[in-house]
């Protein structure tokens, strides 16, 4: 187990933008090397999400949904590769969730709250049990900042 101090980061994308393409500028300009969501609120226009049963060996368990869809949780971490979880509601209140992939086009805004361990830093590795690119947690080295 590690631990931190917070540094927090607010961003709003607005109508149009990528969410995600919008979270990794984030991370690049400002140099965060262990960024994680706090909160995110807003909508989108659609999604993509891989499902629960899919696995690195069968990778294709994917939704490609229209929407609008409100935004109930979105969680995760912002390495260079960002591991995001998304869960949204339609416009009947019907609610979906999973792993994203690829762009997430903001409908009428996105507030996010994002969180950096500023002593840490984030990275992904295979991992040979799961068969995916798993999160590694290293002390950050002080003199390199």
């Amino acid at each position: 187990m590690a631990s931190s101090s917070l540094r927090v980061h607010v961003l709003r994308v607005r109508p149009g933008q990528d969410l995600v393409q919008s979270l990794k500028d984030l991370v690049s300009e400002s140099g965060l090397r262990a960024p994680f969501i706090l909160s995110c609120v807003g909508s989108v226009t659609s999604v993509r999400l891989r499902l629960a049963s899919a696995t690195a060996a069968e990778p294709n368990q994917v939704l490609d949904l229209s929407g609008p869809f409100e935004i109930l949780s979105l969680v995760g971490t912002l390495n260079p590769e960002a591991h995001l979880h998304l869960c949204v509601g339609d416009s009947i209140g019907r609610c979906v969730g999973g792993h994203v992939l690829g762009p997430l086009p903001v409908l009428t805004t996105a507030e996010v709250v994002v969180g950096e361990a500023p002593a840490l830093c984030f990275s992904r590795h295979p991992d040979p049990q799961t068969g995916f690119n798993e999160l590694v947690v290293e002390d950050r080295d002080q003199d390199q900042d």
